[in-house]
């Protein structure tokens, strides 16, 4: 097997629609299997948001019909366009009434009520684009519930299309707490039959779970870290489906996130006061004092200035740091950050910030800019996840010499290396205990190493700096899940390779 042909669906895409992780991976990923000669196309919605002007998109000829069970047949208009910087296509599937919204998902912290029909619509679409295009897949890699409903469709709706013969089915799960639970009348919308509607497939409390069904019937699942893959098994980690994933655990695999270094580099990053790199650190406290004055916090380079930018929501451990603020802010430290999401820890901190101003500085929403000015600018770089599939944040940490506090849990354990006093080991400081005392505790005794041990920070930056976590390295494990997928199904058709 050489070229492979690869068909990504997702619900979002970078830079096209945005909401989290999802959306990097689906904007690299496919950059990386193109540079090793794949034949890879990607697939997305056309939300309000994606403007066909300034990403030159172009229509394809006549319109697509996509069946819809009981509901009958719904018709979309197809736009191509390409990932920036790359020859990859991306094709858009509109329709005004599913995707012609402000949001994505919700608006205005609503879910869509219509989120089933929307997903399972697009889902078929992109069967059957497959086959508008006479393109097939060798294998249709699915991301998160949005799209799981397909590998339950290519087992079921179209197992017998000469179409997707030898077609195979990968499933990325980004984030397992989102599942896609809906009333059981979306299987009228899924058209795959209601023999399916049962405790071993789409079946849950009487309800339709999408991304139960696409583990079910999907050839390998992928995570997005190692550890993520482990703990999504457990009780604690497994949000209800663990004893499933238990069952399916021979084609559950883990694969990093890789991160866009292009982008994300103190050597080449346009937004930042002064560029810096291994060889030269003096850029970095330029930054720093750059980080202070846009806070308004007293430009200090004697004291540590710690940052965070995230989604300001229970998973991100945003409660830990809540409870630990005050004892926080009796330290001699700074700390800014950037986010937005709960509106109770939107208005928390945002408080705060108005009484502490010489120590705590906060910006509710996101800038692009500040997010890469606090990376290069912090000391110290704060991710109390209560969980963490991947995360990308204490990545771009390392490369910016800024050292993460992160609670060993998913991608943050499986990318961060404790320190050791021996001075030659470490990239950062992990916690286990998801409680504000272990955060406090992590947070002393990384403060008395800057303090205490010059040294030794000094070389926890250098360890950290040279860490490398690139999209070619994701692409060649991809790689060999993709021909697992095909062996496994060219074997169960008895085909030769």
């Amino acid at each position: 097997m050489g070229k492979l042909n690869i068909f990504l669906a997702a619900s979002e895409v970078v830079p096209f629609a945005k909401s989290g992780g999802l959306a990097d991976v689906t904007g690299a990923l496919p950059k990386a299997l193109r540079a090793m000669g794949h034949d890879v196309r990607v697939v997305m919605p056309r939300y309000y948001i994606v403007d066909k002007e300034k990403y030159a998109l172009k229509r394809l000829e006549g319109s697509l019909g996509v069946p819809m069970g009981n509901l009958g047949e719904a018709w979309a208009d197809v736009y191509e366009g390409v990932l920036p910087g790359s020859d990859v296509p991306v094709y858009f599937i509109e329709h005004e009434g599913f995707f012609g919204r402000k949001g994505l998902y919700e608006e205005d912290g609503f879910s869509f009520i219509d989120n089933d029909t929307r997903f399972i619509f697009f889902s078929r679409a992109v069967m059957q684009l497959a086959k508008k295009l006479r393109f097939r897949p060798d294998v249709i890699h699915a991301n998160d519930w949005h799209t799981a409903a397909i590998p339950v469709m290519l087992n079921t709706h179209y197992a017998y299309d000469p179409d997707f013969a030898y077609t195979g089915s990968l499933l990325s799960i980004h984030n397992l707490q989102h599942q896609g639970k809906f009333y059981k009348g979306a299987m009228d919308a899924l058209g795959v039959g209601w023999s399916h509607f049962n405790a071993h497939e789409l079946e849950e409390y009487d309800g339709v779970n999408l991304l139960k069904g696409g583990i079910v019937h999907a050839d390998v699942i992928s995570t997005v870290s190692q550890k993520y893959a482990q703990e999504i098994r457990s009780h604690e980690f497994g949000w209800g489906l663990e004893g499933l994933l238990n069952i399916n655990s021979y084609k559950l695999h883990g694969i990093l996130n890789g991160v866009d270094y292009e982008e994300w580099s103190p050597s080449v990053d346009p937004f930042i006061a002064q560029q810096y790199d291994l060889g030269d650190m003096g850029g970095k406290a330029v930054c720093k004092a750059q980080l202070q004055q846009t806070f308004n916090l007293p430009q200090r380079s004697d004291i540590p200035l710690i940052g965070l930018v995230g989604r300001l929501v229970e998973q991100k451990g945003i409660e830990l740091l809540a409870h630990a603020i005050w004892r926080l802010l009796e330290m001699d430290i700074q700390i800014v950050i950037l986010g937005a999401g709960e509106k109770w820890a939107e208005h928390y901190f945002s408080d705060i910030a108005g009484k502490h101003s010489d120590k705590f500085g906060c910006y509710i929403g996101y800038r692009n800019d500040l997010a890469h000015q606090i990376e290069a600018g912090s000391d110290l770089f704060l991710m109390p996840s209560l969980f963490e599939p991947c995360g990308l944040n204490q990545i771009y940490s390392l490369r910016y010499g800024t050292l993460p506090i992160v609670r060993a849990t998913g991608g943050l354990d499986d990318t961060i290396e404790n320190y050791w006093n021996d001075q030659t080991h470490g990239t950062g400081f992990k916690f286990y205990d998801a409680t504000s005392d272990a955060l406090v505790g992590t947070l002393h005794w990384a403060l008395d190493v800057w303090h205490n041990d010059k040294e030794g920070f000094e070389r926890l930056q250098r360890n950290a700096m040279e860490k490398r976590y690139d999209w070619e390295g994701a692409a060649r494990e991809y790689d060999a899940l993709y021909r697992r997928v095909i062996q496994g199904r060219r074997g169960q058709q008895g085909v030769d390779e």
